[in-house]
């Protein structure tokens, strides 16, 4: 397990401060906000915390407001529902008396039914591609801060890098990810750690048609939802293909849809996001 994987664990180990009340912390980085993916990941830890049977087969969030990253977050849960085949929580994630986050999360054990799925998509293995940090160092020649971090999770972008000039405009962009190292035998931290990962890279997709930059101050792009549907057990330790698409965007709004394989084609994940994309400044992000 790599040191950033570590923490990433660390993170999600929620301290119980209450019945149903758990706190989470940060890691220690320069950031405007809190992490999306590090909230819901550890609004998910929280809810299954409080669950006895089933394991999450859905969640459904809101963000809020932004996340400081300098204060501790409390997340409070509401026990919905304990049902005979489903278990239901909501979860709200507060900091300085204010919602920031909520979640309501369900759970269920696997029953005999009728199946079917899409087949996934023919693509080259993640062996054959390099990291990401070695695509970067290559196409940019010098590689920022942000890449030089060690992230908890290994992505090995198919094609070109979203934001490279010599990227198709197609809103549709695949990967693979997986966490960096090997992680324990527990079915709600595999969900959690594929959970903070699912925030990485939606949004790419709904920004790859247009020329705007992260790093200027005539966008603002942050996530407003963010839906899952785990189908499948599965290990965040093992890549999975993120199959990612954007199908609209409009109205200061971008939607995008994400899929996530095995690597035996079994379809794990289903997520469907919708972010801020507001245009600060008309004029200067244009198709």
């Amino acid at each position: 397990m790599s040191e950033a994987l570590e923490f990433l664990v660390h993170l999600l180990d929620l301290e119980a401060i209450e019945v149903n009340v758990y706190r989470g912390n940060h890691p220690k980085e320069e950031r405007q906000r809190t992490f999306g993916g590090q909230v819901a990941a550890q609004s998910l830890m929280a809810a299954g915390r409080t669950v006895s049977r089933g394991r999450v087969h859905s969640l459904h969030s809101y963000f809020l407001r932004p996340g400081d990253p300098t204060t501790p977050i409390l997340y409070e849960v509401d026990r919905i529902r304990d049902g005979k085949s489903f278990t239901t929580r909501r979860v709200v994630a507060i900091q300085h008396g204010r919602a920031i986050y909520n979640m309501q999360a369900s759970f269920h054990t696997d029953e005999v039914s009728i199946n079917h799925q899409v087949t996934m998509p023919e693509v080259p293995g993640p062996e054959t591609i390099a990291s990401l940090f070695d695509r970067v160092q290559g196409e940019l020649g010098e590689v920022d801060d942000w890449f030089k971090r060690q992230n908890p999770i290994d992505q090995r972008f198919i094609g070109e890098l979203p934001w490279s000039k010599n990227r198709s405009k197609d809103p549709h962009q695949r990967l693979w990810i997986k966490a960096d190292g090997a992680l324990p035998d527990d079915p709600l931290l595999h969900a959690c750690v594929v959970t903070y990962a699912s925030d990485m890279s939606l949004m790419d997709a709904i920004l790859k048609p247009h020329s705007i930059q992260w790093d200027n101050d005539s966008f603002m792009g942050a996530s407003l939802d963010h839906c899952m549907w785990f189908h499948h057990d599965l290990r965040a330790d093992e890549w999975l293909l993120y199959d990612a698409e954007s199908p609209i965007a409009f109205g200061g709004r971008g939607l995008a849809r994400g899929f996530l394989f095995s690597r035996d084609g079994e379809l794990k994940v289903s997520m469907v996001q919708e972010a801020l994309t507001r245009i600060v400044k008309p004029g200067t992000a244009k198709g």
